[in-house]
Order: structure tokens, then C-alpha cells, then sequence
């Protein structure tokens, strides 16, 4: 992305701030169509429950609408609802406690599975996989590459310098390719 494109989406993602500060139902209708699903996306991955994630993203949406009057760097106003729907899926985690199975069955046949994988197939082990990961790096993972976020916008998101989160990613990849490694290794073990 060129500087000067980054700086036309700054400006209009600073003008959609000001506009829902002003109370424009309008404004905030927008804020809502940019960003519903990439928050649904992030929250589905991060807490891997879909009940926790639908109760994470109205309270989300709740706590912007109250809280967006206050928003001081309104070019920021992506970052800082990200930040909302991490916080709030955080708190619904400890909550909750919610704990993935590593000795989940579904898993296991996903990963023992003695057919070519399809497209499907292969997101849906993604996805499997990904859940499988630590916090922290399923986060990052899920910010940067699924959605599309800067480096900047996840340091901020998730309160790190952008160093950290460049370590967390390259200990994600590795992680997640260690894992696919293993995965493979069982299933050709059990071809045989």
C-alpha cells in the first residue's frame, strides 16, 4: 500500500470517527458494515466458541457505541474497536474458562484421514489447527494475516511494540508448521 493511499484511508477512517462522535446513525451504520464481519471473524478465532464470540461481538458493539464519544485519535478509530473486541473476548475467556482439547477427537480423524484433502477440508484444518495454537499467537495470526491488519494496528490492538509482534508471528508460522508437520507425518504413518 503506497503512503499516499495509507493516508486516504487514515483520513477517511478519522472523517468516519468525527461523524460517529456527531451522533450520524448514519456513520455508525457504516463503522458496523466495515467491520461486523472482520470482528466476528477475529473473535471466532480467537475464543474458538461460537456462543462466546456472539455474546463478545454485541458486547463490543455495545461498549464502541457508548464509548466512541470519548475517542481521542480518531485515525485510529479501527485499532481502538479491535482493541474493544480483544478486551471484551478476554474477559469473557477468564470468565468462562474456556479450554480447547488438544485430544479432540475431531481433531484426531481431521488428522488421520487416509483421502485427499479438499479446499474445505483444508480451511477447516486451518482453522482446527489454529485454535490449537497459544493465545497470543493465534491472536496475532488472526489480526495480521486473516484480517489484513498493519503491524502498527495489531501492536496497538493487543498493547505490544510492533517487535513483539513481529516475534509472536514468526513463532506462530513456526508453530503452525510444526504442527501441519506432525499432522502429516501421523497420517502418512497410518497409509501404510
Amino acid at each position: 500500500m503506497s503512503d499516499e493511499s495509507r493516508n486516504r484511508d487514515l483520513l477517511a477512517e478519522e472523517l468516519l470517527a468525527v461523524r460517529c462522535q456527531l451522533g450520524e446513525p448514519a456513520a455508525f451504520e457504516e463503522l458496523v458494515a466495515l467491520l461486523h464481519l472482520r470482528l466476528w471473524g477475529y473473535l471466532i478465532r480467537l475464543v474458538g466458541d461460537r456462543g462466546v464470540a456472539e455474546d463478545a461481538l454485541q458486547e463490543t458493539w455495545l461498549r464502541v457505541l457508548r464509548g466512541v464519544s470519548r475517542l481521542r485519535e480518531r485515525d485510529r478509530l479501527f485499532s481502538w474497536v479491535f482493541g474493544i473486541a480483544r478486551r471484551v473476548a478476554m474477559d469473557g475467556l477468564r470468565r468462562r474458562r474456556v479450554v480447547v482439547d488438544l485430544e479432540d477427537p475431531a481433531v484426531a480423524q481431521m488428522a488421520a484421514t487416509e483421502e485427499p484433502v479438499e479446499l474445505e477440508d483444508k480451511t477447516l484444518l486451518l482453522q482446527e489447527e489454529l485454535l490449537q495454537l497459544p493465545l497470543l499467537e493465534r491472536e496475532v495470526l488472526t489480526l495480521f494475516y486473516l484480517e489484513e491488519l498493519s503491524l502498527r494496528q495489531v501492536a496497538e490492538i493487543v498493547g505490544v511494540p510492533e517487535g513483539t509482534v513481529k516475534s509472536r508471528l514468526f513463532r506462530a508460522r513456526r508453530m503452525l508448521h510444526e504442527r501441519f508437520l506432525r499432522n502429516d507425518s501421523a497420517s502418512k504413518g497410518q497409509g501404510r
